[in-house]
């Protein structure tokens, strides 16, 4: 399904019925890493997945992103879905998304679901680091960032007992426009430091980290898990960076555990 949104066209699904979930994807990936969730949650909830703009079958315009932008996207979809307010589940950049979406719009959100994600800023290294991997995107194509990126995604026993993961994981990434993935650096470089605002957060907010996550660790999320108050802390065993295709039958329990049914 497709949605004319802040003059683009966004691409997403909407299945099930009951409390709306939305469900914001990881850089550089797309709508379809939500899939394990989309199968298993959906006989519970209205389970709503966004390929967010430089993304999956969205429009990926050659212009500057910003998690503000996104955030207009996810509101602009919510108001298309004619859904008042929602509960979000964003992993790693999804759920820098989120930290940008509350700052704008918290009277929309029921409740959150944190994964796999971080609240500081990036260090002037950080950033040099997202610059200099766009400059390479930008020569060599989305292979590049696959390249650099997906031994750090999975677990190493993920990876190595996992081969048909990889490949998904791969072909998402390699599917993904440069326009999208350079604009995606520039945005996650240039996201304001939400440490401090974490204690203005005042839905039930549940944080859940692969207990291998080498990219966003599990103490970066304990911290997100203490800064906000009544906060539920979960790690999920024997997951890397992508909790949620790693171990989606855990990943999924945690998240009904957590939710009203």
């Amino acid at each position: 399904m497709n949605a004319h949104i802040n003059g683009i066209n966004l691409a997403y699904t909407d299945q099930g019925r009951g409390t709306p979930l939305v469900f914001l994807h990881a850089f550089p990936l797309n709508r379809t890493m939500w899939e394990p969730q989309v199968k298993g949650l959906s006989d519970r909830y209205r389970v709503i997945t966004v390929d967010l703009r430089g993304h999956g079958e969205s429009d990926a315009p050659l212009w500057r992103y910003t998690l503000d932008l996104f955030a207009d996207d996810v509101r602009g979809l919510l108001d298309f879905l004619s859904i008042s307010s929602a509960v979000l589940l964003g992993l790693s950049m999804g759920g820098y998304l989120i930290f940008a979406f509350h700052r704008r719009y918290a009277d929309r959100i029921k409740a959150l679901v944190l994964a796999d994600t971080r609240a500081e800023a990036d260090t002037p290294e950080m950033s040099a680091w997202r610059f200099g991997l766009a400059q390479r995107v930008y020569k060599e194509g989305s292979r590049a960032v696959a390249d650099e990126m997906l031994p750090k995604l999975l677990s190493p026993s993920g990876s190595a007992s996992k081969p048909a993961l990889v490949q998904q994981v791969r072909a998402m990434i390699t599917s993904t426009q440069v326009s999208g993935i350079v604009g995606d650096l520039m945005a996650i470089a240039e996201r304001p430091d939400s440490v401090a605002r974490l204690k203005e957060i005042a839905c039930r907010t549940l944080v859940l980290v692969g207990e291998q996550d080498v990219l966003t660790t599990p103490a970066d999320n304990e911290r997100i898990a203490a800064g906000i108050s009544g906060a539920r802390f979960q790690i999920i065993p024997s997951a890397g960076h992508l909790s949620n295709l790693e171990q989606p039958e855990a990943f999924n329990r945690a998240v009904t555990s957590f939710l009203p049914g």
